[in-house]
């Protein structure tokens, strides 16, 4: 799996006590993952504050950059104009292309995904099903979810403005789990029983198919940068890393960092 790992020798770093909490900040695909990661931490560190806070991935980025937050989230890779950040992998995340619960489709190819979010597809009854107009539902611009989705499905054609636009993965989930006609894109890890995940080009979101490859819809889970770590900065990442942070991630849907192998 070509994946770039930042490597970060946390045993070798200073551990110089930051005074305070932790202020997270960036990815809303990210932030239900590790906000679960920091209820535990704080469990076991009750005298260290995490505060998570959501934005996007592009959002995260800034923050880090100009120092408003101590750690950023992105769940997707940096740009070339980012680079100057330390990036950490702690999980892998699958992109599930979702529909209501009810809905008899199982199935959809990528040209049809694409279709319906360049709204060259608007009707179920194109696609053999039965049903009116799709409501297809996106994420908004500088969101880290959209980013992946456009570059691994939508590749040249574009996310028509005629789809109704959401700025968080919770909130495209709540759409599709009452409208019977939308369809949506999340974290596979999101995925609830009101609402289902299709199989794309008959491959279905599955853990196992993500971890061999077989589903590739898959996108990075990083935290982000702009110095060392050290303190409390320092202690939470190394818990995140550490067996019982990946678990807990591995709990959610996701890939714990510790399970990709990198060739």
């Amino acid at each position: 799996m070509r994946l770039f790992l930042v490597a970060v020798s946390l045993c070798l770093l200073s551990c110089a006590p930051n005074k305070g909490g932790v202020i997270i900040a960036g990815s809303t695909s990210v932030q239900p993952f590790i906000e679960k990661v920091a209820e535990h931490f704080m469990e076991k560190y009750p005298e260290i504050k995490i505060n998570v806070q959501g934005g996007g991935s592009t959002a995260g980025v800034q923050a880090t950059m100009n120092g408003t937050c101590d750690i950023g989230t992105s769940s997707r890779n940096l740009k070339p104009t980012e680079q100057e950040l330390k990036t950490i992998l702690i999980a892998l995340d699958g992109i599930a292309v979702i529909v209501h619960g009810n809905s008899p489709v199982r199935d959809l190819t990528v040209e049809q995904i694409r279709g319906i979010f360049s709204r060259r597809i608007a009707e179920w009854s194109q696609l053999g099903v039965a049903g009116n107009e799709i409501i297809p539902v996106t994420r908004e611009e500088g969101s880290g979810t959209r980013a992946s989705f456009e570059e691994m499905i939508m590749g040249e054609e574009v996310i028509s403005d005629a789809c109704l636009v959401q700025d968080s993965n919770g909130a495209v989930r709540e759409i599709i789990a009452t409208t019977p006609q939308g369809v949506g894109y999340i974290s596979v890890g999101l995925v609830d029983e009101r609402e289902k995940a299709v199989a794309i080009d008959g491959t279905k979101p599955t853990l196992t198919n993500l971890i061999i490859e077989k589903y590739h819809f898959s996108r990075p889970f990083l935290l982000l940068l702009r110095e060392e770590p050290t303190g409390n900065v320092k202690k939470f990442i190394e818990y995140v890393l550490s067996d019982e942070g990946q678990e807990i991630l591995g709990s959610g849907g996701l890939i714990p960092a510790n399970k990709v192998v990198a060739d």
